[in-house]
């Protein structure tokens, strides 16, 4: 089971965390993957370290977008497997907010899924078989914290995106889905200390941050030929997060 070798996979934001972690678990499941990122030498390096190809992608530039799906369709024979995974989630308070700020936001995280998602499907209908999957995010859908209004609001429009996309694009054989991470220990959250960490995964009833590869692992699953009767559904990856009422639901670490 979960066999992807003679698939290809490009993996947008594919260097560092969570992306990475995509690319990794896509990798060791066989498949060929293109780290498609907007910083070239960061892509090189992790597909030196994982096996896997880089291409340099502005998710928002559609013209480069369908130049590098071309190429890449060319020289691997195909496109199988898109995970949408580039996005940005700068801080900022309403009272910080101006337009610009919120356009960027969704520029990147919105917009850039729909680009790359929608230059895809010529590639997928040939074959009439395809797999996209989605980074999305537990904040705008399931919860919310402050200074991230515009980042919430983003990651829940690309659920309502993904939904309707879903229903389009069935009878051509493609699914489309979404990984609802909750606090993953990427490099940013690493660089916030210790002490923030620990705080943080004391809120987690799995008494602990996710890895990247986590995610990967559930990207990976509905990237199979096994997830195939999937579609339009996302798969919250959070430890437990959401689930509690009040801090007093979790449990304390058991005794030894």
């Amino acid at each position: 089971m979960f066999d992807l070798h003679n698939q290809t996979a490009i993996v947008t934001g594919g260097a560092a965390g969570i992306g990475r972690g995509i690319v990794e678990s896509l990798r060791e499941a066989g498949a060929t993957v293109i780290i498609a990122d907007l910083d070239l030498a960061a892509a090189e390096q992790t597909a030196a370290e994982t096996g896997a190809h880089a291409r340099e992608l502005d998710v928002t530039d559609r013209a480069q977008v369908r130049s590098v799906f071309a190429s890449v369709a060319e020289e691997f024979g195909g496109i199988q497997i898109l995970c949408s995974n580039a996005g940005v989630f700068p801080q900022a308070t309403l009272d910080e907010l101006d337009d610009e700020k919120w356009q960027q936001m969704f520029d990147i995280n919105t917009r850039g899924t729909f680009v790359v998602v929608q230059e895809v499907l010529p590639y997928m209908r040939r074959e009439r078989y395809g797999r996209i999957v989605i980074t999305t995010s537990i904040t705008g859908s399931h919860t919310g914290y402050p200074g991230w209004s515009h980042y919430g609001a983003s990651k829940a429009a690309q659920q309502g995106f993904m939904r309707g996309a879903a229903l389009e694009i069935a009878r051509d054989g493609i699914t489309i889905n979404g990984v609802l991470p909750g606090n993953i220990l990427t490099e940013g959250l690493r660089a916030q200390g210790e002490e923030y960490l620990a705080q943080m995964a004391r809120g987690i009833p799995a008494l602990r941050l996710g890895d990247p590869r986590d995610i990967g692992n559930a990207a990976t699953f509905l990237a199979t030929r096994e997830a195939g009767y999937i579609t339009g559904q996302t798969l919250v990856i959070d430890g437990g997060q959401i689930l509690p009422e009040s801090p007093e639901a979790i449990l304390p670490p058991h005794e030894e």
